[in-house]
Parts: C-alpha cells; structure tokens; sequence
C-alpha cells in the first residue's frame, strides 16, 4: 500500500495550529476546488493514521466510523477514490497511485442529521471563500451522502465537533 500523506506546514502558517481534519460525509460533489483539495489531503493523513505510519491525530474523532469496519485502511481508500472520481471530472489531477481502493461494497451508517448539519458548515464556509459556490448550493436542502456511506435517520453524530468545540450530544 502506497500511503503518502503531505508535508506538515511550517509553524505559523495557514492551518498548521488547530487544524481540523475534516472527511465529509456529504457527497463531494458539493465541495468547492478548496475544499476538495483538503479533502484528498485529509484523506490521505488518515490513512497512514489508521496504519499506524504517524503519531499526530491517533485519538480524532472523525476516525471512529472508519475505525468500526473490519479493514479501517482499506475503507479510507475506498473513501479517497469518489474523491479522486469528483476531480477527475473536475479536470483534477490527484495521484490515483497514492491509494489502493478495494472493491467493498461494505457503507459506513451515517445520520441525515450529520449530512444537514456539514451541508450548513459547508456553505458557511463557501460564503466566506466562494460565494458562487454557495449561491449554487443554495437550493440544496436534502444533500446526497458521499458514496461510501449508507444514510440513516438520526441527529448530529456524537464525534462530531459542533461550533464552540463541544461535542454533539444525542438525545
């Protein structure tokens, strides 16, 4: 398995302190050149912390859904190619080489809660990087979930990190 993740940044610089990991559920149809880009990288991180290849992001909480499935690597694989499919059609040029998706056909349960929840993030983040993104997504009430992922009904997931840090709470 080819697993690179990107260079740290330098200290100081854009996203080098406080850096979420963010691995969408939405669909990535929906994410802006930004944050497709992130995605991938992300994706990437993840990988080689599921494989035990860093130390950095071990105990985060986006990774518990993937760490619930029988081969947790294999599924972040799977994840990053609908990644690399959205910007191959985008004209992207990802490196395909960086994974080795299988052919599962294994869904991760995600709650329609948290797929409203990251459309809202979404496009509070689009309004302030691209609001002709945001303009586009604006009708959208009911987004499709990311491939790889099997929706269910539901609130916010609890690993979820909402606004102000906390946790989603489920009742």
């Amino acid at each position: 398995m080819i697993c690179v993740a990107p260079r740290p940044r330098p200290s100081g610089t854009a996203g080098s302190k406080g850096h979420l990991m963010r691995l969408w559920c939405i669909h990535p149809c929906y994410l802006d050149s930004k944050g497709l880009v992130a995605c991938w990288r992300e994706g990437l991180l993840a990988c080689r912390v599921l494989r035990g290849e860093t130390r950095g992001y071990k105990n985060h909480p986006q990774l518990e859904r993937f760490r619930s499935q029988p081969d947790p690597a294999g599924m972040i694989d799977i994840y990053l190619l609908a990644i690399y499919r959205e910007a191959k059609k985008r004209g992207y040029s990802f490196d395909l080489g960086k994974i080795e998706p299988g052919n599962s056909r294994r869904r991760i349960p995600v709650t329609d809660g948290q797929l409203e929840y990251e459309l809202k993030h979404l496009k509070g983040k689009l309004k302030k990087r691209d609001r002709g993104r945001c303009v586009e997504l604006a009708g959208v009430k009911v987004p499709r979930a990311h491939p790889i992922f099997r929706v269910i009904p539901g609130g916010v997931e609890p690993w979820e990190k909402q606004d102000g840090g906390r946790r989603a709470v489920t009742l």
